[in-house]
């Protein structure tokens, strides 16, 4: 997770310069560029000026009010400056697969490169067209899962759009009514059976194929708890759930992306990660602080 933030750090750096050079273009009366973006294409760029050292992308961080709730760096420019030092020389890879908007925030799901091959999703909060609170979860990369299916694999464009607001009204009630509540007898009223597209790494496609992995976990004695649903973002048939739990005994972050056709979900991404303990903790703003 380190090698993300020492990423974010560059860039973060560096915003002061690029917000004094937009208002200097503001009083030339030289419109920005950052102006013809939204918010989701700002975030894209972001990330991926992380690999192309694109400094005009980091203009659209709101440098004097920018609140991070990576748990692995202090908040502020100080904790960025902090951990620059440790920038792997050898640079880094995102390639951003997909991107959505809900209100004021993005979300996006990317492959990373820092140290090894990570999997990402990112959330930013905006104001007045400027990124100001960031929230994130990581794993590695791993092999394909029983179906043959990749982490980051399926669609990448959203649809649907008007059925927005219903697609997380299901999605939500879904994590609420099974995975919190464990009515597991109602799943087939969210999914749909042996159509449900699994990308989750250990698990295989269809109900049947959460069956058998749910089955096994407990014969090891390992349980997945979901205790809060602290936020649901979404655009058109893509939801994303971010919600804390356990999972074999330890405090963990989960985020789930869903998609969703005609009342059901058709398909699932995940990123599980632990959640770091107080005391290494860089700053006190929280996980799941929204």
């Amino acid at each position: 997770m380190k090698q993300y933030v020492f990423a974010m750090a560059l860039l973060v750096v560096v915003a002061c310069k690029t917000e004094k050079k937009e208002k200097t273009n503001e009083t030339n009366h030289e419109k920005p560029s950052t102006m013809n973006l939204s918010n989701k294409e700002k975030s894209v760029a972001l990330l991926t000026s992380m690999e192309t050292g694109d400094q005009t992308a980091v203009g659209y961080i709101d440098p004097t009010n920018y609140k991070q709730h990576n748990l692995a760096v202090a908040d502020g420019l100080e904790g960025f400056g902090a951990v620059l030092q440790n920038a792997p020389a050898d640079g880094f890879k995102a390639n951003v697969v997909r991107s959505f908007e809900d209100g004021d925030y993005t979300f996006t799901h990317t492959i990373y490169d820092f140290f090894g091959p990570k999997i990402g999703f990112d959330v930013f909060r905006f104001e007045d067209g400027k990124i100001v609170e960031h929230w994130d979860n990581l794993i590695d990369v791993k092999p394909l899962n029983p179906s043959g299916r990749t982490q980051t694999d399926g669609p990448t464009i959203a649809n649907d759009l008007d059925k927005t607001s219903a697609n997380k009204a299901l999605v939500s009630d879904f994590v609420t009514t099974i995975l919190i509540n464990g009515e597991m007898d109602k799943m087939g009223t969210f999914i749909d059976g042996e159509n449900y597209i699994q990308h989750n790494p250990d698990i295989a496609d269809g109900l049947s194929g959460l069956g058998k992995a749910l089955e096994a976990m407990a014969q090891q004695g390992i349980a997945m708890i979901y205790t809060d649903v602290h936020k649901v973002l979404g655009e058109g048939d893509f939801v994303l759930t971010i919600s804390e739990g356990s999972f074999a005994d330890e405090p963990t972050s989960f985020y789930d992306l869903f998609r969703v056709a005609d009342g059901k979900i058709v398909e699932h991404w995940d990123v599980i990660e632990t959640i770091a303990p107080e005391e290494t903790r860089k700053n006190d703003n929280g996980k799941f602080n929204f």
